[in-house]
């Protein structure tokens, strides 16, 4: 079967490709991919032709926030139907590493991620029309989930993922900085959770709107009018929990400043080296949480999702067709007008 895929060839340079698709093994099933949302990973990957210390170094095709339909199941397969709605897990861990029998399973020692240039050869992803993928990767997603919503599951995840990192938001006040897709589905889990006040803060006005449908109850432009926040706890009192979605040093200046002794920050967002004041942490005896990636929690968001314990659908700015990916790219990186870009991977 012929398969079109979206190549990123080198730095700045995409190119949809044919292959042909091979049959899945007795595990595994094959896709027709539906939905798939640009990751800052991906944008990353795009522009700077990497990320961190992570280069892209051969061809990749991009892509793992993705959701399709089964098309056909490998012979030992039962957990699956043809037809069935199905969100992918990109993660797929060894299950048989010191980490993996811990259950520390998103620091497996020979972990494959869908579209990741970590490893080499790297791990292609899901910007295609067809995918093989491990039946265990596939979760059900009910008829009421379109494809662009099962397609946030796993950013979803992640931010689950950094919710269990606090004992319980119920009642807490919380504060987010960034509020770019990670940093508004921190705050639809945080409201979801049972959060008492959501303050989330960002340089674009765009993106703050976007939160406050997913749940925040103060939104703050510090680019425009920091004071608002210094008011806020003046007002009602430091934070309980910070989740630092931006990796910004002024954003992480602001969670340390306004989280109350014995607070905890949860590090959600990464780059690289920052400097931190450690006087002030170790005074106010902070606890800095460091979040990566998902496991169980991709289940979880599923069931979110399933359930409609949360509406992602604010979160969808854009949607392009994969022929149109370079275009979605540069959409992507315009934060005054997009949120979560996504591409249909239908052949049609």
């Amino acid at each position: 079967m012929l398969n079109r895929v979206c190549t990123l060839l080198e730095k700045g340079k995409l190119e949809i490709q044919t292959q042909m698709l091979e049959g899945p093994d007795d595990s595994s099933v094959v896709v027709e991919m539906k939905r798939g949302g640009i990751c800052g990973t991906d944008l990353h990957y795009y522009q700077d032709g990497g990320i961190g210390t992570i280069r892209v170094s051969e061809p990749i095709i991009l892509g793992h926030e993705i959701s399709g339909v089964v098309r056909e199941l490998g012979s030992s397969v039962t957990s699956l139907s043809v037809g069935d709605k199905v969100a992918i897990n990109p993660s797929l861990p060894c299950n048989n590493c010191a980490y993996c029998r811990e259950d520390l399973h998103q620091h497996c020692t020979d972990l494959k991620f869908t579209g990741s240039a970590k490893t080499k050869p790297h791990i292609d992803g899901g910007f295609r029309n067809f995918m093989v993928a491990k039946a265990s990767q596939c979760h059900r997603v009910e008829d009421h989930v379109t494809f662009a919503e099962a397609a946030c599951a796993e950013p979803l995840a992640v931010c689950l993922h950094a919710a269990a990192q606090v004992e319980d938001l119920k009642g807490k006040s919380v504060l987010v900085t960034g509020s770019g897709p990670i940093g508004a589905l921190c705050v639809a889990v945080a409201a979801t959770q049972g959060a008492k006040h959501i303050v989330v803060t960002d340089l674009s006005d765009f993106t703050l709107a976007v939160a406050k449908q997913m749940g925040s109850t103060f939104e703050v432009n510090v680019a425009k009018s920091s004071a608002l926040l210094s008011a806020f706890v003046e007002r009602e009192g430091q934070f309980d929990v910070a989740f630092e979605c931006s990796a910004a040093k002024a954003a992480i200046a602001t969670a340390i400043d306004h989280v109350k002794p014995r607070g905890t920050i949860v590090l959600v967002g990464s780059a690289g080296e920052t400097a931190f004041p450690l006087n002030v942490i170790v005074g106010k005896e902070l606890n800095f949480k460091g979040t990566f990636r998902f496991h169980h929690e991709f289940a979880q968001a599923v069931k979110y999702l399933n359930d409609k314990a949360l509406n992602v659908a604010p979160l969808i700015t854009q949607t392009f067709p994969l022929e149109d990916a370079e275009k979605a790219m540069h959409a992507a990186a315009d934060r005054g007008s997009a949120m979560k870009v996504q591409l249909m991977l239908d052949q049609d």
